[in-house]
């Protein structure tokens, strides 16, 4: 354990380092991430002000509250890896990776680590302003407080190895960037990223409930929100226990063969 906490917090500060030279770069992926929560928030408010203040189960206030949360979840969650794995892979970037006596998984997730951690200092202002702007109403009990802990934990790892799992998938594909869009706008609508799931059709419930999606960002937004009751939290842990397995498994199942598929030609 002290062995990998040396090389973790070494990597981190690497990550760290690195980052910082391209502060442009990461200001970007902020804007990104920040703005598209706001303009689903103002569409959902301007639908719900022509509807007497109501829309579905939502009032202006629970909108507000749900964007809020979500823009936190989503930048607590997301991981970029599976849309950058047929760059590596075509221009040969994988290789030193592979060389080195740590599986390259580990340096992606520390990567992914330092982005959120560096990025806060922007990212908590803005849920501030939100709030103060919007007004939002909160109104979910402590024990789902808690809860929502280890919630956004596992939701980050389910999403994190099962979207790394998919990635690999560039060491049989030329050219993953028609899946990585086709699995973009998936993910925009299973979770619940343009609109809670309760306002979707009955069969986007019912997929986002069977595939990863809503436990990757909707359950702990909900959660997070008070909406779900503790049998509904129990058996969200459990999907998320089980999509994560999942994961996991994927990932073993196909890394090896993936690293034996490999070969570079790149510059």
């Amino acid at each position: 354990m002290s062995r990998f906490t040396d090389i973790y917090t070494t990597l981190f500060k690497i990550s760290v380092a690195i980052m910082l030279q391209y502060r442009a770069v990461l200001i970007i992926w902020l804007i990104g991430l920040v703005l598209q929560p706001i303009i689903y928030l103002v569409v959902w408010l301007t639908v719900a002000e022509t509807q007497g203040g109501q829309v579905g189960d939502f009032d202006k206030g629970g909108l507000a509250a749900y964007f809020i949360v979500l823009m936190i979840v989503n930048h607590a969650t997301f991981d970029w890896h599976m849309y950058e794995m047929g760059y590596r892979v075509r221009t040969g970037a994988f290789s030193p990776l592979l060389l080195q006596p740590l599986h390259p998984i580990h340096r992606d997730i520390i990567e992914n680590v330092a982005y959120k951690f560096i990025t806060l200092s922007v990212m908590l202002p803005a849920v501030f302003l939100l709030i103060w702007l919007f007004e939002p109403t909160f109104g979910a009990p402590m024990w789902a407080v808690a809860a929502f802990v280890p919630a956004l934990l596992l939701a980050f790892l389910v999403r994190f190895f099962v979207e790394w799992s998919l990635a690999l998938l560039a060491f049989w594909i030329t050219d993953t960037s028609g899946l990585n869009q086709m699995y973009a706008v998936a993910s925009i609508f299973l979770m619940g990223q343009m609109a809670p799931l309760s306002l979707m059709p009955q069969w986007v419930q019912f997929a986002a409930g069977v595939l990863p999606f809503r436990w990757m960002v909707a359950f702990p937004v909900e959660l997070l929100l008070g909406r779900l009751s503790p049998e509904q939290v129990v058996d969200g842990f459990l999907m998320q226990a089980l999509w994560l397995g999942l994961g996991l498994a994927g990932l073993a199942l196909t890394w090896n063969r993936a690293a034996r598929r490999y070969s570079a030609v790149g510059a």
